[in-house]
């Protein structure tokens, strides 16, 4: 099992409990988690599709 420095936002509400962590993998691939749920899975990204992710949630196409 890869080993990752897991980190949160600074800007995470709610004491740090409502987040997701992110940690670069050891191919350079992006790693994201629920913190409230860190053993439940995460997902892989590689740099361009991580990108795109973040475009996608700053034009607010996965608010409620």
């Amino acid at each position: 099992m890869e080993i990752m420095n897991w980190r949160k936002s600074s800007h995470s509400g709610n004491g740090g409990a409502d987040c997701v962590e992110l940690a670069r993998t050891s191919t350079g691939d992006i790693a994201t988690r629920d913190s409230k749920a860190p053993n439940d899975g995460m997902l892989r990204f590689n740099p361009p599709a991580f990108a795109a992710f973040l475009a996608e949630i700053k034009r607010g196409n996965y608010d409620k």
